[in-house]
């Protein structure tokens, strides 16, 4: 018998075979969580981790054959369905009908599903329609709040059918990181986020606010005493190259986020507030142990850093809905204390138009506020949200029970009695003015705060010093972030005179939170940044006097003392602990490896270079950082386009200290601290 007759018999029974099953069909552009193994087909890294009950949204996006529609999908979990949801089309959108069925043993908490189609709308009120380049009858299908309690990893499979009866499925994983009982908890986690705080911005606070003599430090910033030490890699979901918003998100859900994205997965829908969710540490610890939030902030507080720890969306810039989140979420997140920058979201909009510029500064507008779909409100029990420009978030704060104080003399007058049960804090119209301005103003030379119209604004360390009390009065604990913010908007300027200040005044906050820590064992105090930004190195010193730079501000290079000419920079300290003046003989240059344009004089500029988030800037501000100094300094070209340096890639530093603190040792990527506190707060150390 030839070898073709002898397989002829094999090959009818596979033919057959394979005519029998189900056909394959479609397929599936996105699986959430995300994964390797659904991208490239390969089982590791696992890229996406939960604690056990952590919620998170499970969600793919369908696209079946031409002509035909999804009517049905199911998730699976390690084979075993997740529950039945039916889709149907009405009205030329595909709607959710969700089903009855039992639910599989996996521990949800109201979770629901739907499906939202290329061309109509969604099942929810906030209107939204698919991105661009997707077919007609592309889906994308949901259940919401999702949890697993059994660690390990964990088989996740979408398996949709079409109107024609075939069937589209996709695999990928995730992984349940286990806590391990019965060791000594932490009751409270204070995280000290220096925004943009790489090594080299450690190092030029601690030579300007304590100095060298023969080579050793004469002090030691707070920071510094921190007993534990460990690197962090800072790489975000899309990029090597994190941004804020992703850069904290990761520390505080353990998962990786697109740069620009917050407390969500990335999705294939338009709306910013819909996209799949994944539970904070601060909702986490809220649900299962009662702990309260507290976020204090230099920055605006709708920026990225102190969002990314409240609120879910995919737009770091839609202002208005961040903050309204703030508050409309609070029963999720046990927010207590809000403190920072950022007014102008707070204040109503009657117009619902910044153009021209409403005489309260406000900036509310519909266009970046929310309504969140049905779905997500059933599924995560979150506030429906409203688009109201016109709202006073101010008053409905005050109404919910927050002491609100708009300045420093409010502040303190507001623990004068007693220790309030919740605070609001909002002390500029957008970021606050830096320390180098606050300073200034404190010492009689108000010309920048005055000119913004904040002169009474607290500092970094009065601000973390109320918030603690504050929080301190939950017997269950808290967490706090604290953030000092403009490290990395003053690096982004590249002001040499400015930043270094930032990172003195947010060290004074470090210390303000050890002492807490010393005082409340039970806590744990990490300091680190969300990324490294502008590249910033010490390069050494001005070989020259002061009198020398302010009379010869075009003189560049020729002034640049390398090695042993850098010698030590020696800056006299006032009683307010910051520098009586940043302009002294053989001053401390800094140089940038990611940065613009710029003309450099080595000096200070007396305002502040323009920040582009204030409704009302002084006239005076220079521009940009590729035009101040023009005509009075050298140019320095930069590595990249724009007008402003960027963030790195480079690993930053992160130390610890209190109760775990041993866990933050070697190198590990920003995600693994989300479990480090994790273990600490709910399992505890030995």
């Amino acid at each position: 018998m030839s070898t073709l007759s002898r397989h002829a018999p094999l090959a009818l029974a596979l033919a057959s075979l394979l005519s029998s099953a189900p056909a394959l069909a479609g397929t599936v552009s996105r699986l959430t969580p995300p994964s390797e193994l659904f991208a490239t087909g390969a089982e590791a890294p696992v890229i996406a981790r939960f604690l056990p009950g952590q919620r998170f949204d499970l969600q793919a996006t369908i696209q079946p054959d031409a002509g035909q529609t999804i009517t049905s999908f199911e998730f699976y979990v390690d084979g075993a369905p997740t529950r039945r949801d039916q889709v149907i089309p009405i009205g030329g959108d595909l709607v959710t009908i969700p089903s009855t069925a039992a639910r599989s043993t996996v521990t949800e908490t109201g979770a629901a599903a739907t499906c939202i189609n290329a061309t109509g709308r969604t099942t929810g009120a906030s209107g939204c329609k698919l991105v661009a380049g997707l077919p007609s009858n592309t889906a994308v299908v949901t259940q919401r709040a999702y949890s697993h309690m059994e660690p390990g990893v964990h088989a996740l499979k979408i398996v949709a059918w079409q109107s024609d009866g075939s069937r589209i499925s996709a695999t990928g994983n995730f992984e349940i990181v286990g806590i391990t009982p019965g060791g000594t908890v932490a009751k409270n986690i204070i995280i000290m986020l220096g925004d943009g705080m790489g090594a080299s911005h450690r190092t030029a606070a601690r030579i300007m606010s304590k100095g060298y003599a023969q080579g050793k430090a004469k002090g030691r910033l707070a920071m510094d005493t921190f007993p534990v030490s460990g690197m962090v890699m800072t790489a975000s979901l899309n990029s090597i190259v994190t941004d804020s918003a992703p850069g904290m998100q990761n520390y505080v859900n353990g998962n990786k986020g697109n740069n620009n994205e917050e407390g969500v997965f990335p999705d294939d829908t338009r709306d910013a507030f819909d996209n799949p969710r994944i539970e904070y540490l601060a909702e986490y610890l809220h649900m299962l142990q009662g702990k309260s939030l507290g976020i204090v902030t230099t920055s605006d507080v709708f920026d990225a850093t102190p969002a990314a720890n409240a609120i879910h969306t995919s737009a770091r810039g839609n202002g208005t809905g961040i903050v309204d989140q703030f508050l409309d979420d609070r029963h999720l997140t046990g927010l207590t204390v809000l403190m920072g920058g950022g007014r102008k979201w707070f204040l109503p909009n009657a117009g619902d138009s910044t153009s021209p510029q409403p005489l309260n500064g406000s900036q509310r507008r519909s266009t970046n506020d929310y309504v969140l779909p049905d779905d997500l409100v059933s599924g995560w029990g979150a506030s429906r949200g409203a688009i109201d420009p016109g709202r006073d978030l101010i008053a409905d704060f005050e109404g919910a029970g927050y002491i609100y104080t708009p300045d420093r003399t409010s502040l303190d007058a507001a623990f004068a009695t007693r220790v309030p049960d919740k605070l609001l804090g909002l002390y500029a119209f957008s970021n606050m003015n830096v320390a180098y301005d606050k300073i200034a103003g404190r010492r009689g030379n108000g010309t920048v705060v005055d000119a913004y119209g904040f002169p009474d604004q607290p500092m970094l360390d009065e601000m973390t010093d109320k918030a603690l009390k504050v929080l301190a009065k939950n017997p269950n604990g808290f967490v706090a972030m604290i953030e000092a913010a403009s490290i990395d908007k003053q690096s982004h300027l590249m002001d040499s005179d400015r930043w270094p200040l930032e990172v003195i005044e947010f060290d004074r906050a470090i210390a303000v939170a050890k002492r807490f820590a010393e005082q409340n064992p039970d806590t744990i105090v990490i300091v680190t940044a969300d990324h490294e930004c502008s590249g910033a190195a010490i390069i050494g010193a001005a070989t020259v006097t002061a009198a020398a730079l302010e009379a010869d501000p075009d003189a560049g290079q020729s002034v640049v003392g390398v090695y042993e000419a850098a010698k030590f920079p020696k800056y006299t300290i006032a009683g307010d602990g910051y520098p009586v003046t940043t302009v002294i003989d053989n001053r401390m240059l800094i140089g940038y490896g990611a940065n613009a344009d710029r003309y450099e004089t080595w000096l200070p500029t007396v305002y502040p270079t323009l920040d582009s988030q204030q409704p009302f800037s002084p006239s005076a501000s220079p521009a940009n950082p590729s035009v101040r100094n023009q005509g009075a300094g050298f140019l320095i070209t930069g590595q990249v386009g724009g007008n402003q340096a960027v963030h790195t890639a480079t690993d930053i530093p992160l130390s610890a200290y209190g109760r775990g603190a041993g866990a933050f040792t070697g190198v590990f990527d920003n995600t693994d601290v989300f479990f480090k506190l994790g273990q600490i707060a709910i399992g505890g150390v030995q």
